[in-house]
């Protein structure tokens, strides 16, 4: 996995009121989980969704699910915030 740095995080903290150990955790479950199995896809999406605070509609969760399963997804994540 790649290093991110105290300032990515503040980044993201800063924008979603979610912290370090929390993004750590979830990051900790999505490497051992399998990112091509849509239930998982799905369970990761909705949990962000809780701990953020955002409603995701039906609609956009189904387009993110898809973005990630065509291997769509940015690969630099400091561009993405």
């Amino acid at each position: 996995m790649f290093k991110l740095n105290d300032s990515f995080f503040k980044k993201v903290e800063n924008k979603t009121n979610v912290d370090k150990d929390t993004i750590m955790s979830l990051a900790e479950k999505v490497q051992k989980g399998n990112m091509k199995d849509e239930k998982t896809l799905r369970e990761v999406v909705r949990e962000i969704s809780k701990m953020t605070g955002k409603d995701v509609s039906e609609e956009k969760e189904n387009k993110i699910i898809n973005t990630i399963l065509e291997d769509n997804v940015s690969k630099d994540l400091d561009n993405m915030l």
